[in-house]
């Protein structure tokens, strides 16, 4: 029985390439999640404006899916390790300058949004080659466990990043964290360094826009996937109220720094905990149905956040949209993951991207305007009921996505490397 529940730790356990990859992601994510509190905090405390903390994450909407889709293109075609080396390198001078400017008498407003900027950018682009990559690492056998493994990854930064960014700005000031940020950088170049190779899908276009435009035609034909891209867009836009969490851990809340990371934390929480116990998600056959279910519980748990007043309470709430936002990411992934042939995998999974990282910052700006205009409680609430609407609404217009059962697809192996191959 608990091996139905726990996630099967066999792509860990099999494949030394996938455990480099989680290694390095897993130690700058937590650094970059401690940034997903620096920069709005910071904001925040010089503008005194939910509206700015929106505006600023917005900003870096056009680098993100900009580079994202450059991203797709170049890593269906390149060696995508090579890239992923140059990405981090990069990422690690835009941590850097972030810190350089908090350190200075009068920090700029416009550096934080052009640098964030930028920062967005190299993250998409390195993005879709680093999820690309991992059918062909682990198999389709073993994908659900390995993108919940990811998925966990990524909550255990979301969990520790912001509750440790938040104490680290009431105690040293955020130019420490940006600082930390950059170091952990170094990490992953590491790692990355010690992986071998991963060379381009044979068939792979040759990049530039006529590859781009050739991602979007393909995915112009398949229902199924953009089922699974519209309901994120759908729960990250009008169920994402976090430009709104530094007002409410100071305003509604009455606490400090500590509490908006508390805040930023607690659905990383649930989200850690739900992919920790996803055994149970690679034996569901309907999965489109499941991925339906699961962003209605997330927009009746925001919706229900935005009526409390009492910080604990709140942050039961928080993790409950997060254990239901990662069983949702893990069902998405895994259909697209599995639909998709390896030669346009990096293209289409660069779509997702700039879907599950642009949808948020539209999300902050509409939360963050909403509260401007009628108040934050009605932003808050008024968003989780559109979320619940639009799931239902989308899985009605959209029956092949709801429809949609694994036992329709077929399983392919993982791609062997030379010394596996040997022996």
């Amino acid at each position: 029985m608990p091996r139905r529940i726990l996630v099967d730790p066999a792509p860990l356990r099999e494949s030394r390439e996938f455990r480099l990859l989680f290694l390095g992601q897993l130690v700058s994510t937590i650094g970059s999640q401690l940034t997903v509190v620096a920069i709005p905090y910071q904001v925040y405390a010089q503008t005194r404006s939910s509206f700015q903390v929106g505006a600023v994450s917005l900003a870096q909407l056009v680098p993100l899916v900009a580079g994202s889709l450059i991203g797709g293109s170049v890593g269906d075609a390149v060696d995508r390790r090579l890239l992923l080396l140059v990405a981090s390198t990069a990422l690690t001078l835009t941590s850097g300058g972030l810190a350089l400017n908090a350190v200075v008498p009068h920090p700029s407003l416009l550096a934080l949004y052009l640098v964030s900027a930028l920062a967005a950018g190299l993250g998409g682009f390195a993005n879709p080659a680093r999820n690309s990559v991992v059918p062909a690492l682990v198999g389709t056998g073993n994908l659900v466990a390995a993108l919940s493994f990811l998925q966990a990854l990524a909550q255990v930064g979301a969990v520790a990043g912001p509750a440790l960014g938040g104490v680290l700005i009431g105690h040293a000031g955020v130019a420490w964290v940006y600082g930390i940020d950059a170091l952990t950088f170094l990490v992953a170049i590491a790692a990355t360094a010690m992986m071998r190779p991963i060379p381009p899908a044979a068939g792979a276009d040759r990049p530039g826009l006529r590859s781009i435009v050739e991602g979007l035609r393909y995915l112009r034909k398949r229902p199924i996937m953009q089922g699974a891209y519209l309901i994120d867009i759908n729960a990250m836009v009008f169920g994402m109220p976090r430009a709104l969490f530094p007002a409410i851990g100071l305003r509604v809340f009455h606490g400090g720094p500590a509490v908006v990371g508390y805040l930023f934390a607690a659905p990383g929480v649930g989200a850690l905990a739900g992919a920790l116990t996803t055994g149970w998600v690679g034996t569901l056959d309907r999965r489109g149905r499941a991925v339906v279910v699961a962003v209605v519980v997330w927009g009746m748990a925001i919706t229900a956040f935005g009526f409390t007043r009492m910080l604990w309470p709140a942050l039961v709430l928080l993790a409950i949209a997060g254990w239901a936002d990662v069983i949702s990411a893990v069902l998405r992934n895994t259909i697209l993951q599995t639909l998709v042939p390896e030669h346009f995998r990096s293209r289409i999974i660069a779509i997702q991207l700039a879907v599950v990282q642009g949808g948020p910052r539209v999300g902050d700006l509409e939360s963050g305007g909403v509260a401007t205009l009628a108040g934050t409680q009605f932003s808050v609430v008024s968003g989780g009921l559109a979320c619940v609407v639009g799931a239902v609404a989308l899985a009605l217009a959209l029956p092949g996505f709801a429809r949609h059962r694994a036992s329709d697809l077929p399983l392919m192996p993982a791609v062997p490397h030379k010394d596996q191959a040997r022996s």
